[in-house]
């Protein structure tokens, strides 16, 4: 695994006012549905289809530094940046990739920053950002044009997996935390693998290891809070894609589901992101929001005494919040798949 550092540091006073005026406006729902249970998109990307009044429907009256996405994104860049690179080099010598890769669809694209990451990594390609949401979506556009890539980051709005084909064939394809989302995964990925052109490379970010931010003992509540937060989430999402329309059991495996979906698996990578304590305030305030999250997600699948610890930890003004403690860090992985579509064999 490759790790991601972040900078350390306390800010302060700053703290407060930020988090307390962000926050206190109360929960919305994540980019995937499941705010708090997995990465909520922004640089992963997130579901470019799913259930509706999701991502961005409050992100407008938001300042956008406060909103989910954006705050993941911002976390997870460094990691998209050297994931864009490492895909780079599955297309062979820089020479090679960028004569190889010219147009680039980004399915999830949230706000954007995997497009620009994808952008900067393959300097002639075309990004194209899908994604449900057009707060999202106008996120990435405004993105690029803070960047200087406004003529090479385009943006279309996606409601189900049917339409990722609509602007194929693609030389490559990055889409995270979009599958488990559909009820047929494995349909999604025919849909996905539909766009490519032959030669192509599809990368699917799915999964990988839940973000861990707090000791096992915090010295409030029982120990172990966040190896229980971690069981409620995972019940909870099977749940939800027990619920999901056409929902079809598979075994999460992806290099398989690939290989069904008629590609050839081309490499797996995991990627550390990892951001020691103490931590400073941009990710001090994803972590507020993500504990907001789950209080709200969970619901009664915390006992009493959970609950109370996590109402404790979103607690601006105490030293044992998550605003202020020392311990709190952020410490997650992300595992890439991907693989390609074979040329055909030259007639005889």
């Amino acid at each position: 695994m490759t790790p991601t550092h972040g900078t350390g540091g306390l800010a302060g006073d700053a703290l407060g006012a930020a988090d307390r005026a962000g926050h206190e406006a109360g929960h919305e729902t994540g980019r995937n549905g499941e705010h708090g249970a997995e990465p909520a998109g922004g640089g992963l990307g997130g579901p470019a289809v799913g259930p509706a009044g999701g991502p961005g429907a409050e992100y407008e009256a938001e300042d956008r530094d406060g909103h989910p996405a954006e705050q993941e994104a911002e976390l997870q860049a460094g990691f998209l940046a050297e994931a864009a690179h490492w895909l780079r080099g599955l297309f062979g010598p820089a020479d090679r990739a960028t004569a190889a890769v010219r147009r680039i669809l980004d399915v999830g694209s949230g706000p954007g920053v995997a497009s620009h990451a994808l952008a900067d990594a393959f300097p002639e390609a075309h990004v194209l950002a899908v994604d449900r949401s057009p707060a999202l979506l106008a996120r990435a556009e405004a993105r690029a044009a803070e960047h200087g890539l406004a003529d090479r980051i385009t943006t279309q709005r996606a409601e189900r997996p049917e339409e990722f084909a609509r602007s194929g064939p693609v030389d490559l394809i990055w889409t995270g935390n979009v599958c488990r989302h559909l009820g047929d995964q494995q349909a999604a990925l025919r849909s996905l693998a539909s766009a490519l052109r032959p030669g192509g490379l599809l990368a699917v970010a799915e999964r990988g290891l839940p973000p861990r931010f707090l000791p096992r003992d915090i010295g409030i509540g029982r120990p172990g809070l966040q190896a229980r937060l971690d069981a409620a989430v995972e019940e909870q999402v099977t749940a939800r894609r027990s619920r999901l329309p056409g929902a079809t059991s598979v075994v999460e495996d992806w290099p398989c589901l690939l290989a069904s979906a008629g590609l050839v698996p081309a490499g797996t990578r995991t990627f550390l992101i990892e951001f020691p304590a103490p931590l400073d305030v941009p990710v001090r305030r994803h972590l507020h929001t993500r504990l907001h999250g789950l209080l709200a997600d969970l619901g009664e699948r915390l006992d009493l005494v959970d609950r109370l610890t996590v109402e404790q930890l979103l607690d601006g003004d105490a030293c044992t919040g998550v605003l202020w403690r020392p311990d709190a860090f952020y410490l997650t992985a992300v595992t890439v798949h991907t693989a390609r579509l074979c040329r055909p064999l030259a007639s005889a």
